[in-house]
Formats: C-alpha cells, sequence, structure tokens
C-alpha cells in the first residue's frame, strides 16, 4: 500500500511519455526520498531500492508496449536474480533519479541495469535478471517477447 500514490502517479505520467523501443529500452524516473522509504538510520531502506527497480520496470512496461502483450497472452513478469550494490545513503526529501536499462538478453532471460543517481554522482548500482512467464508455455523467450511486442506495436496482432 505505501508505494500505491508513486504507482498512480507513473500510471498518470506515463501517458505523456515517449515510447520505448522494444529492443533495449532504456527509461528514467526521478523521485524524492520520502518518510516512508526511510530505515532505523534515517536512510533509505535497502529494500526500498528493489522496490523502486520494480516500479521503473512498470514504467518501461507500459512505455514499450510489453504491458499490454503480456496482458493479452497472460504472461508475467519474474526477477530471478537481483544484486545491488550502495555507495552513499540517500537521505530525507533527497531528489535522485534511477535509470533502467535493458542491456542484453540470452534465450531465457533479461539482462537489465539499475543506476541511482543524485546529479551525476552514482550512490547505487544493481542489475538484475528476470523473464517473461506464462502459466501454459513456461518461459517464454526474450526474442519471442520482443516479436510480439513488435507485433502490437505494428498493429499486426
Amino acid at each position: 500500500m505505501n508505494l500505491i500514490f508513486r504507482m498512480l502517479w507513473l500510471l498518470i505520467s506515463v501517458r505523456f511519455k515517449t515510447r520505448l523501443p522494444a529492443v533495449r529500452p532504456e527509461n528514467e524516473l526521478t523521485l524524492r526520498v520520502l518518510p516512508n522509504d526511510l530505515d532505523i538510520n534515517l536512510h533509505m531502506n535497502n529494500g526500498r531500492y528493489l522496490t523502486i527497480c520494480d516500479l521503473s520496470r512498470v514504467d518501461m512496461f507500459l512505455r514499450t508496449g510489453l504491458a499490454k502483450a503480456m496482458v493479452q497472452n497472460k504472461w508475467m513478469p519474474i526477477i530471478t536474480e537481483h544484486t545491488m550494490q550502495y555507495k552513499k545513503a540517500l537521505r530525507l526529501f533527497q531528489k535522485y533519479t534511477v535509470h533502467m536499462a535493458i542491456t542484453d538478453w540470452d534465450e531465457r532471460n533479461f539482462h537489465m541495469t539499475h543506476t541511482f543517481k543524485v546529479g551525476d554522482r552514482i550512490v547505487a548500482e544493481g542489475t538484475s535478471k528476470g523473464v517473461i512467464y506464462s502459466k501454459k508455455d513456461g518461459v517464454i523467450p526474450p526474442e519471442q517477447v520482443m516479436e510480439t511486442v513488435s507485433q502490437y506495436r505494428a498493429g499486426t496482432q
């Protein structure tokens, strides 16, 4: 529940943002550290970084058209691995950006990077692996996912 307002803002603001390419998309979100992001040390909780990465992926799903393909094909995104390196704390009300990119893929996984910055300074960096999963067909190969998204965008699906 504590991220509902950020999600609502994302769903509204995405309508005013440019579409992203289906292959190797990159996006950026600018946010502020809110009171419910803090831990007992009064800096952004390490788990919140992962949640913000999730929010960034939702932005990417919506802006590429992957969200539509996932709904229509009953696919689910699943993160299979995530690492994060923390370099500097984010404090209450501090403004930061998170840049996310799909950098590569193999026969099963999409590979992503997540870079948190304050100005030009990197405060945290992470990498993720994720799959698109279907209860009916199992893991959907990334090449098939990108082809399906491209078809939806071209109106041939």
